[in-house]
């Protein structure tokens, strides 16, 4: 299969390799010369502009789309406006809201599939989990390059219609403030409590048939490892947000109570305040584990 993708930051050159790898073509567009030269030598073949992307790519075009949400998949909408058509396929794998998912498949001639992503950076090499959203056939047809791109036939799946795959993702973002404030409130309560306690042997101890043993808790046992168990410089101010309020606005809307999701969501915010809180800490030092996002320090 021969893939367009556009847009060659950290997710969507991953997006490049594991396609390549899988043995697939690929078509590879950024705004950055650098980042298409990058790619070609690794084997896609470099477009100058979106419009050549699509020139390349023939008949039947698959393209995906791993640009910033908001302003720039619009723009990057525009620019294929008439270059595709109802036999083409445009995927979206960022992590855009469901409501903007909703006017931009109405919008575009070709069939949308919006595509929730999850993984990060550091699932380079494993792959990611994709939640699905759009007409079947078009799911269907880019099953090759999804299995390519998740961890595999069971790291993706077509959650439902239009919007439904960021929808999920929302959600599942959601999800993730409260199981991270979760373990920053646990471990806030064994660094101050009653023991002098090694936080990465705990976190090591759980992971190893604990009920609450993940992956997120592996990256609490590799920031303790890494850090100390004091958290070292890690600051007190957790990054992020657009994605939980977005999931606490649904809620509300569909009048679901999600008190944890809420009550991380307003953590986070209040991390913007220096008051030194250890959960917090943890949960910005978690969002570098799994997401290579900066890490903020005390003295910056």
């Amino acid at each position: 299969m021969e893939l367009g993708v556009i847009g060659l930051g950290r997710m969507g050159r991953i997006v490049v390799d594991r396609v390549l790898d899988a043995g697939h073509d690929v078509v590879a567009f950024d705004i950055s010369e650098e980042a298409v030269g990058g790619a070609a030598k690794a084997g896609a073949t470099p477009a100058d502009s979106i419009e050549n992307v699509a020139e390349q790519l023939g008949e039947d075009r698959r393209i995906w789309l791993m640009v910033p949400a908001g302003d720039p998949i619009d723009a990057a909408l525009e620019e294929l406006d008439g270059l595709v058509d109802g036999s083409d396929v445009v995927v979206d794998g960022g992590n855009s809201n469901f409501h903007d998912t909703l006017r931009r498949a109405e919008r575009t001639d070709a069939a949308y599939l919006d595509c929730g992503t999850s993984g990060g950076p550091a699932s380079a090499e494993e792959g990611f989990s994709l939640m699905v959203g759009g007409p079947e056939w078009a799911y269907e047809d880019l099953v090759p390059v999804f299995d390519a791109v998740a961890t595999g036939p069971t790291g993706h799946d077509r959650m439902g219609p239009s919007g439904s795959g960021h929808y999920v993702k929302m959600v599942h973002n959601g999800v993730e403030y409260a199981l991270m404030q979760a373990y920053g409130e646990g471990f806030e309560l064994l660094a101050e409590g009653r023991f002098d306690l090694d936080l990465e042997a705990v976190a090591r101890t759980w992971n190893n048939g604990a009920v609450i043993r993940s992956w997120l808790l592996e990256l609490c046992e590799e920031a303790f490892r890494e850090e100390g168990n004091d958290l070292g410089d890690v600051a007190d101010r957790v990054e992020g947000g657009s994605t939980g309020t977005w999931t606490v606005q649904e809620a509300l809307e569909q009048d679901v109570p999600t008190p944890l999701i809420y009550q991380a969501l307003a953590e986070r915010f209040g991390s913007r305040a220096d008051d030194g809180r250890f959960s917090r800490r943890l949960a910005s030092r978690l969002r570098y584990g799994f997401g290579r996002h900066d890490v903020p320090r005390r003295d910056e």
